[in-house]
């Protein structure tokens, strides 16, 4: 798929004047200083709420030796939450206008979510989906809403695009019914249909029209998410261990675990932020890709924090598994948060074999520290650190990327 012509930008109005009600037109593309408004800044710290009641029941479910079914329910979670994220996303740089309609409607999406995190933990303990469903409801038949509006506002192929994407977003909604009404065997399969088909709707809605998403605008979202969820992962963490230390007085043991918890989750902020991706996001297949991809890095970067909390768990006895199985609770999604970041954004920055082997080696690494009992977080921890020092030394040692500027750093 191809970009669309860059519509006009919109016109605002009078400084510091909101209007009301205005027609929901499509901003422009190359429109200057476009960032994030504390509007989706909001968004997006009431959406990390459901993300920590996630992560608190995937930790009860690795705790008490259940991981597979836990790492299905939080995957499935995790989905809604993350797909209802990047639809609100990419709507909102296209057609964000500020009106109090818009407003409106968009806080209507916020207490969806909220209704969402309180099905949570009746979803992983019970697997009824109803209130994560009626969550989800509210958050999707909002979205429909805000393109059945836009569709009004305009016409041609940018009305075709906006009445596709409501008749699929509404479409979808009604198939994950399926979650309700199933036998509980069938509806991890339903799931993944169901998934298949949200993720098509996009690229159906935008084939022949594509909306006037704005690049920098995207890349800065999607990495405020980013910095969200980790400093959650960091609060989730910090909590698990004052609570070791305060219930069990195990600051020795569990000061390891604090200090590589601390390392992997700078490096994780280093490796994603050290080059600028807005540039590579010059297509709807560019971007879509890319925006798809961040299932994962948000999903692993959550489960980071999760991970820790069952390795101070397991140090203090509370958590029914073995150290080894703790161990791996955060090096695997650490190594698959390292391996996401790398071919989402790094492998376009990096220059020569070397430099493209930082990351890979780095997560092959990591999983190996798994076997190293109770100082496995830490070894993680450092292997991590030194993956950044390596990158930011072959970046600084060879002469294109000084000619080139930040673009070609690499972590």
């Amino acid at each position: 798929m191809t970009s669309s012509p860059t519509p006009p930008p919109v016109p605002s109005g009078a400084p510091g004047i909101r209007q009301p009600l205005c027609r929901l037109r499509a901003r422009g593309r190359d429109e200057a200083h476009r960032t994030a408004s504390p509007l989706e800044l909001f968004f997006d710290l009431c959406f990390v709420v459901a993300v920590a009641q996630a992560g608190i029941e995937l930790v009860h479910s690795v705790a008490e030796g259940h991981a597979g079914q836990g790492i299905l329910d939080y995957a499935m979670v995790f989905f809604a939450l993350w797909w209802a994220w990047m639809n609100f996303t990419w709507f909102a740089s296209a057609y964000d206008n500020d009106d109090v309609l818009y407003r409106v409607v968009t806080l209507v999406q916020i207490a969806g979510v909220l209704v969402l995190a309180a099905g949570v933990s009746r979803a992983f303990e019970e697997h009824d989906y109803l209130v994560v469903w009626l969550g989800y409801a509210i958050m999707r038949v909002a979205m429909s809403a805000q393109w059945l509006r836009a569709a009004r506002a305009t016409e041609g192929p940018e009305r075709t695009t906006a009445l596709r994407y409501a008749g699929g977003v509404l479409t979808c909604q009604v198939g994950w019914l399926g979650l309700l009404f199933l036998p509980e065997g069938a509806r991890p399969w339903w799931f993944l249909v169901m998934a298949l088909l949200e993720m098509c709707v996009p690229p159906f809605a935008e084939r022949g029209h594509s909306t006037s998403w704005h690049p920098r605008h995207i890349a800065e979202r999607y990495g405020l998410f980013t910095i969200i969820v980790l400093g959650e992962t960091i609060a989730a963490a910090t909590v698990a261990v004052k609570s070791g230390i305060d219930e069990n007085d195990a600051l020795g043991e569990l000061l390891p675990i604090a200090a590589g918890g601390l390392l992997i989750i700078f490096a994780a902020w280093w490796i994603y932020f050290v080059v600028p991706i807005h540039g590579h996001l010059r297509s709807n297949r560019q971007a879509f890709l890319w925006g798809y991809g961040h299932y994962l890095v948000f999903a692993s970067a959550a489960a980071i924090g999760a991970g820790l909390e069952v390795a101070v768990e397991e140090t203090v006895g509370k958590a029914h598994i073995s150290t080894l199985a703790a161990s791996a609770a955060v090096t695997l999604p650490t190594s698959l948060y390292l391996l996401t970041v790398w071919a989402l954004h790094s492998r376009h920055f990096k220059r020569g074999i070397t430099q493209q082997l930082v990351l890979p080696t780095t997560a092959l690494l990591v999983i190996c520290c798994t076997f190293l009992g109770h100082w496995a977080v830490f070894a993680a921890g450092v292997v991590c650190a030194l993956s950044v020092v390596a990158g930011e030394t072959l970046a600084a040692t060879r002469p294109a990327a000084r000619q080139s500027g930040p673009a070609t750093r690499t972590g």
